[in-house]
Order: C-alpha cells, then structure tokens, then sequence
C-alpha cells in the first residue's frame, strides 16, 4: 500500500466513522451522552467531522488531491435533498 492509498483508506474510515455517530444521534437522540462517555453525541459526531476533514486536508497536503465545496454543487444537493423530504412527507413516511 503506498502513501495515496492509506489516506484514501483513512477517508472510506472517517467516513464511515462520521456515519456510524450520525446513526447514534438518530437512534439515541443528538443529546444523548452514551453510558461512560462524557460528550454527547453533537459533540462527538463534530469530532468525527473533523477528523474527516483533517483526512481531506491530508489528502490535498500529500497527495494533491483536491476535494472542495462547490456552491453551485452544494445549492443544487440541498434542493434536491427537500424536494425528497417533501415527497417523503406526501408518503407519509416523515412527519
């Protein structure tokens, strides 16, 4: 495995990471501070956040692999992501 491929393999991980906490806040509320821990899960799923940043970082830094926020990209996304909440709320699956 050379350098790009362990830091590509450390995005599928913090990924997956940052969707594992995102899960948690949802099954057990984004207030919940699990039994042992000492931050809830808004905490935690930002420390997730970050550390998947500090991945991109890294990824650009090393590698020259440049992941970026597009506006325009990002204003279409969240468009299309309310039309399918409204259309999930017609189906009666969202309150």
């Amino acid at each position: 495995m050379n350098k790009r491929e362990y830091l590509l393999t450390k995005l599928i991980e913090e990924c997956l990471e940052v969707a594992q906490r995102a899960t948690k806040a949802q099954t057990f509320g984004i207030n919940e501070v699990e039994p042992g821990q000492k931050l809830d899960n808004t905490e935690r799923l930002n420390l997730e956040w970050n550390d998947l940043l500090a991945t991109v970082e890294l990824l650009h830094e090393e590698e020259g692999i440049s992941l970026f926020g597009d506006s325009e990209l990002i204003r279409r996304k969240k468009q299309k992501i309310l039309q399918f909440m409204n259309y999930s709320r017609e189906q009666g699956c969202l309150a």
